[in-house]
């Protein structure tokens, strides 16, 4: 099902089959792939429907996906104006560059706002970016002079934060992604729906780490009530790459193969049409077909699969 919901900032595409109720988050997609080509980098718009207050879930592109936004009437306003009013926070799920290189290079022009990860990748922000080397001290801390733009926030896992200036709060839970190294899932709520957003990680058999079952007990009780409206999470190569070259990434297989898991604990039946957005494809995949159907493929839980396009909006 496909319709366009009118609000008073633009025409978006609303959520497939959704529940009566309808919709309950906008997203709006900065950038899609996870390398490559620079202007679309992982980063993702999240707001309440009808709302123009947004937290950006990572941010490897951002002016190039705001003004691809623009031309699909996602936003009315200039790009200067999404940048530095509607965009009221970050979430960074680890600190690779492919995830915050549209956040470093639009800081000059950005507002101030705060910045949410978990300890080691805030301190991986400010000590290796945000320290006067690679990059003007935008931090509020570090090296001096620190510029204070920018205030760089510590979650504590599993805690809900409340996202100042929106109607959301987040929680943040561990992912490996390629051990030793960290990511995050982030659960955004708003009022009784939430979104779940995974950065970069790898399936737990590959990772030897009870990360992602830990994150699957934790939604279980939402998935059951039906308030969780969308999974987000990646897919980084197809089948064929051998998994000592997964560097701390999924494939359609392992994907696949964690939704069994979470299914195992909520039962099949409430993973039916739930849409999965499916993130952080490789753009130098022989084939991006290839990707998607096996995707398809394995879809015996009847997941409604995703495959966002960047600068067009959805809504779940």
């Amino acid at each position: 099902m496909f319709c366009l919901v009118a609000l008073n900032w633009a025409l978006v595409p609303c959520a497939w089959g959704q529940q009566a109720q309808g919709p309950a988050f906008t997203v709006v997609p900065l950038g899609v792939q996870g390398g490559l080509a620079e202007g679309n980098l992982s980063a993702y718009l999240v707001a309440p429907v009808g709302s123009t207050a947004f937290v950006c879930l990572d941010a490897g592109s951002l002016h190039t996906g705001i003004e691809k936004a623009i031309a699909n009437r996602a936003f009315k306003v200039s790009s200067d104006e999404v940048l530095k009013q509607y965009i009221k926070a970050y979430c960074i799920s680890h600190p690779h560059l492919d995830h915050v290189a549209g956040l470093l290079l639009n800081a000059p022009d950005d507002s101030a706002k705060p910045i949410y990860g978990l300890r080691e990748c805030v301190a991986t922000l400010q000590s290796e970016y945000f320290n006067w080397r690679a990059w003007p001290n935008f931090g509020n801390a570090g090296t001096p002079p620190a510029l204070n733009k920018y205030q760089l926030q510590t979650l504590t896992p599993r805690q809900e934060t409340p996202i100042p200036n929106t109607r959301m709060s987040v929680q943040a839970f561990v992912l490996s992604h390629s051990k030793p190294y960290q990511s995050t899932a982030f659960l955004v709520r708003s009022q009784g729906s939430y979104l779940l957003y995974l950065g970069d990680t790898g399936a737990d058999s590959v990772e030897k780490t009870p990360a992602l079952r830990a994150l699957w007990q934790a939604v279980q009780p939402i998935v059951q009530r039906g308030q969780l409206k969308a999974i987000f999470i990646e897919a980084s190569y197809d089948n064929s790459q051998p998994l000592q070259q997964l560097f701390g990434h999924l494939t359609p297989a392992l994907l696949m193969q964690e939704m069994a898991v979470l299914a195992k604990l909520t039962g099949a039946a409430a993973l039916r049409g739930l849409p999965v957005v499916i993130t952080h494809t490789k753009p130098t995949l022989r084939n991006a077909d290839v990707l998607k159907q096996q995707l398809a493929k394995a879809n015996a839980l009847q997941l409604k699969l995703v495959f966002p396009e960047q600068g067009r909006p959805l809504q779940f």
